[in-house]
């Protein structure tokens, strides 16, 4: 029989521990106690006779240092907002677009108007839209010419924007040749 080892990576264990907190809402100050390293144990997440549950309590510490957990009037260690846009990021970074062979040919708009004083948050919402690769028509006008509404509506609810961000189907635009250059849609 062969064993198979999955060498956790220092991404995983944070978002496992993110992820706790998020599910249970607190975590006991004491996680990395002897019962929840045997509960990960069994889980397959780590192994109790390899250093993991140092590498657990590094992690939990930098993410409270980090300010992404705190500890509440309980002792228990709680989510903070910090927290949860790291923990949204992980999901959004792993959200993978379906491309289909053909082209519908329509184009997905999005639009957002985020007010000066969230200039941090348009600002990750503008990162997030490169990732993906839209393409920036105006400031607050991006373009993508396959179906991405569940994106979008991830994109709302992780940055909270609700209606400052408008999704658009839209069969044509003018002058869009440099536009299908770009996505090699024609």
């Amino acid at each position: 029989m062969v064993k198979v080892v999955k060498k956790l990576q220092r991404g995983d264990i944070t978002r496992t521990i993110l992820e706790i907190a998020k599910a249970s809402g607190l975590i006991a100050t004491a996680l990395v106690a002897p019962n929840v390293l045997s509960a990960f144990a069994e889980l397959g997440i780590i192994d109790l006779h390899n250093r993991q549950n140092e590498v657990i309590r590094r992690a939990r510490n930098t993410l409270i240092k980090n300010g992404c957990l705190k500890k509440n009037k309980q002792g228990f260690l709680c989510l903070t907002e910090k927290g949860q846009e790291k923990l949204d990021s992980y999901r959004l970074s792993e959200y993978k677009l379906l491309i289909p062979r053909t082209w519908d040919k329509k184009w997905r708009v999005l639009i957002f108007d985020i007010p000066e004083h969230r200039k941090t948050l348009r600002n990750r919402i503008r990162e997030e839209l490169i990732k993906i690769h839209f393409v920036r028509i105006q400031d607050s006008v991006w373009i993508f010419p396959y179906d991405c509404e569940e994106l979008v509506a991830l994109l709302k609810v992780d940055f909270k924007v609700g209606k400052d961000l408008q999704y658009m189907v839209v069969e044509k635009i003018e002058n869009d040749d440099r536009l299908r250059n770009v996505f090699n849609s024609n």
